[in-house]
């Protein structure tokens, strides 16, 4: 199953672990994609001072003298396999090369994301999120950062004097700035819901559709998180987006993140680009509305190939992933280059769980004509490490009835990122006569976690919570332990 299905389970284990014990403060040790926001999650709805240490990126991936990022260079290199003749022993040669150390992903992927995301919020002492796991200011950080807790309960500085609107919009300001991942959306969205701050899907489009991307960091860009570290890492775009921040927002430290942050200094200009000289001048994750999307869906401009953000094709349509993997590759598949693909069946209700397969692999014939990408829409996420013209979070999600469930091969889809649009050319009503024909797939299970999970998971518009876990209710505990 994938990951995603158990970033609520997380985030209830975390939740209850917190409350049935006597704790006064809460410090949270972090890793990779799920574990920064499930924890953060289960955090806010008991309501206590919280800080958090983010585990730390690998060390810089290097192969054959050049940077390969962990994450990006697996998508490049599953097309080397198919298309270049890279043997076995140069896979393992390359993979070997891409994890050099302990830590999370290097790229700015959604681990790097993530720990992005939780300094920008105020929830870890500056400068926290780039360190590499290995280096020994790791340990100093997180020294630092127990002795801190201790104050902050003598404060009563909790989460939700911390997480407040203000918080958010500055943590989707600066995700456009970094180039963050598409996975950031659902996962603030779901810690916003349990701390109780509002904010629709629309909103990550209009705080951060306008912010230049400061940072060149793969799969954006060309560096990586070492990288972003030596050159200054998050202070530094902090101070360089000041005037699009609340600069008063609180943090842990009992500080405003602009005070924090006004000392700091680029010591790389490729890494890390000047606010008035940016790499890209409008960076921000954008937000499609169509009637193939109802309720949204999301793309990543940054990542993806501008001559395709207008585009008109015919759809190829898979209603699952393992159907996709079965006949992408066949030489008899009817689909060229202006195709669109269709992935169907990869909600969170649908796999269940959102997994990472939104960025679905090119046809082997097309690879070989030098075809580096295409249009693809699905109802699931993609790897913050990937790259592509890559539509996602499809809302309502095709195993629901979503307008997506309803999609036939040869149908024509037009795609306008500039404004923000996503269309199906199908009458309404053909489409009506489709949706009368559908039937729901079966779901996967029908007990456990999982079914709980299909019963009660919010669409992906909504951050993909539990509906029963919105909300925070405090660290009381009304009946004694026996």
């Amino acid at each position: 199953p994938t990951a995603m299905l158990f970033r609520n389970l997380a985030s209830m284990d975390t939740e209850e672990s917190i409350r049935a014990n006597p704790l006064d403060g809460v410090v949270l040790l972090t890793g990779c994609d799920k574990t920064t926001p499930s924890t953060v999650m289960g955090a806010c709805s008991v309501d206590l001072p919280t800080i958090v240490v983010p585990g730390g990126p690998m060390l810089n991936g290097k192969y054959k003298g050049e940077r390969i990022g962990s994450g990006t260079f697996v998508w490049t290199l599953k097309d080397k396999i198919k298309n270049e003749g890279f043997t076995p022993e140069d896979q393992i040669e390359a993979e070997i090369c891409s994890a050099r150390s302990a830590g999370h992903c290097m790229t700015m992927g959604t681990a790097s994301t993530m720990a992005c995301m939780v300094e920008s919020l105020g929830l870890t002492l500056p400068g926290a999120a780039a360190i590499p796991a290995v280096d020994s200011r790791k340990k100093v950080m997180a020294q630092l950062s127990g002795r801190r807790i201790v104050e902050m309960v003598k404060e009563d500085l909790k989460l939700s004097k911390i997480l407040t609107r203000e918080a958010f919009e500055n943590a989707i300001k600066l995700n456009a700035a970094i180039g963050g991942s598409t996975n950031f959306i659902i996962h603030l969205q779901a810690i916003a819901g349990r701390i109780g701050v509002p904010l629709n899907l629309k909103e990550f489009d209009t705080l951060g559709s306008k912010i230049p991307l400061l940072v060149n960091l793969m799969p954006s860009g060309k560096f990586l998180m070492e990288d972003f570290f030596d050159a200054g890492g998050l202070p530094v775009v902090i101070k360089q987006m000041k005037e699009h921040l609340h600069n008063d927002a609180l943090t842990v430290n009992g500080k405003p993140i602009g005070d924090n942050n006004k000392k700091a200094e680029c010591y790389n200009t490729e890494v890390i680009a000047a606010i008035n000289k940016p790499f890209i001048e409008e960076a921000g994750i954008a937000v499609l509305y169509g009637n193939l999307c109802e309720d949204g869906a999301v793309i990543k401009p940054s990542a993806a190939t501008p001559e395709l953000m207008s585009h008109r094709g015919k759809a190829v349509v898979f209603e699952n992933i393992e159907d996709c993997h079965a006949n992408i590759d066949r030489p008899d598949l009817e689909i060229d280059e202006n195709s669109v693909i269709v992935l169907k069946g990869a909600g969170p209700v649908g796999y269940p769980g959102m997994p990472e397969v939104g960025n679905v692999d090119l046809p082997e014939k097309l690879l070989k004509k030098g075809i580096k990408d295409m249009v693809r829409i699905s109802d699931g996420r993609m790897s913050g490490t990937a790259f592509g013209t890559v539509i996602l979070h499809v809302s309502p999600e095709s195993s629901i009835g979503g307008v997506l469930g309803l999609v036939q091969t040869g149908d024509y889809i037009v795609l306008d990122v500039p404004n923000r649009k996503l269309h199906l050319e199908v009458e309404e009503s053909a489409l009506a006569k489709r949706r009368a024909a559908w039937t729901p797939p079966e779901p996967v299970s029908n007990r456990g976690y999982t079914n709980l999970y299909i019963k009660t998971v919010q669409q992906a518009h909504l951050g993909a919570d539990l509906d029963f876990l919105v909300g925070k209710s405090s660290s009381i505990v009304k009946r004694d332990a026996h």
